[in-house]
């Protein structure tokens, strides 16, 4: 019993070290290297089929009528924004400043959209799920419009259009996050008692998104291992991406208290899609920069598993 509750309480730390662990060991057992391949399609695969899993339960426990903006998503929504088009004003008027790839790396951890599993953790540290999601599919619209408005500016790439960057952003995140939400909705108009029997179990999403964070993690050693980076910039992208993520979940926490919801605010703007990040920074900017974006999942991840920590004393501390 000690072993589960302890497994129970450092889920999310457990998950992180075992996906550093599965990676190294799976990658130098040199009889699996013709599985690589497999490997890689079945992540592709499994990863977005257990997001979908997650929100999906998450979204049978929110109320339908609770998915409205609320004043600070606005207020985010301009941090988020002005940040990024600021450095991008940076990099346009000192195109060739040493630390430009910083520069970008920081951009993309600033810019990038709360992770579709944020609801997962907000819920679970006893904040709003529905004012998470509905910040989430604000700032997916906001930054498939500003990304590919933006970046070409600076980083211009040839066969990448406005049109067409926006249209590959919204179609990595959306079908990810409209399907449970839509699946959720009908299953409540349909089936009341399987959808109430269902939303009785929202609790298991946390334990998916465990699995789903060791991929993520596996996946984010990978980007870094295989980076061309020298260490000292590896070193600098750790070190902005560290400063990025501490800036944006105290911005959000600050904002949200003004409006008695630190929880749900601080973790719409500090805790992220890497994953879409990572891609954006191999999509849209170098490879260089994508190393940014999985340092920030570390972060991210150490810092969850810190407020849940602190989340279980303050119960313990209640019961």
């Amino acid at each position: 019993m000690n072993i589960i509750r302890f497994i129970k309480n450092w889920t999310l730390p457990i998950a992180m070290a075992l996906g550093v662990v599965l990676y190294f060991v799976y990658v130098n057992i040199p009889f699996l290297e013709p599985t690589k391949p497999f490997v890689e399609h079945a992540v592709a695969v499994i990863q977005p089929l257990l997001v979908f899993l997650m929100l999906f339960l998450t979204f049978c426990k929110v109320d339908v009528s609770e998915l409205k903006p609320c004043k600070w998503h606005w207020i985010l929504l301009l941090v988020q924004s002005l940040s990024f088009v600021l450095m991008a004003v940076l990099l346009y008027i000192f195109p060739d400043m040493p630390p430009r790839i910083l520069v970008e790396g920081a951009m993309v951890c600033l810019i990038c959209p709360t992770a579709t599993a944020a609801a997962v953790v907000t819920g679970k540290l006893g904040g709003s799920a529905a004012h998470i999601t509905s910040y989430t599919i604000l700032i997916n619209l906001v930054t498939a419009f500003l990304v590919p408005l933006v970046v070409p500016v600076i980083h211009p790439q040839e066969g990448i259009g406005f049109a067409s960057s926006f249209l590959m952003i919204l179609g990595k995140v959306f079908p990810l996050l409209l399907c449970p939400f839509i699946f959720a909705v009908l299953l409540r108009y349909l089936s009341p008692k399987l959808h109430a029997m269902i939303g009785r179990y929202h609790g298991l999403s946390f334990y998916l998104w465990a699995v789903a964070l060791t991929l993520a993690i596996a996946v984010t050693v990978k980007s870094i291992v295989h980076s061309d980076v020298s260490v000292w910039y590896q070193a600098g992208l750790a070190l902005v991406s560290l400063l990025a993520c501490a800036f944006q979940f105290y911005v959000g926490k600050k904002w949200g208290s003004k409006y008695s919801d630190t929880i749900s605010a601080g973790q719409a703007l500090g805790q992220k899609n890497t994953v879409l990040a990572i891609w954006m920074g191999y999509t849209f900017f170098t490879p260089v920069t994508a190393v940014a974006a999985g340092f920030y999942s570390v972060w991210q991840n150490v810092f969850n598993s810190y407020q849940l920590y602190l989340r279980r004393k303050e119960e313990a501390g209640l019961g």
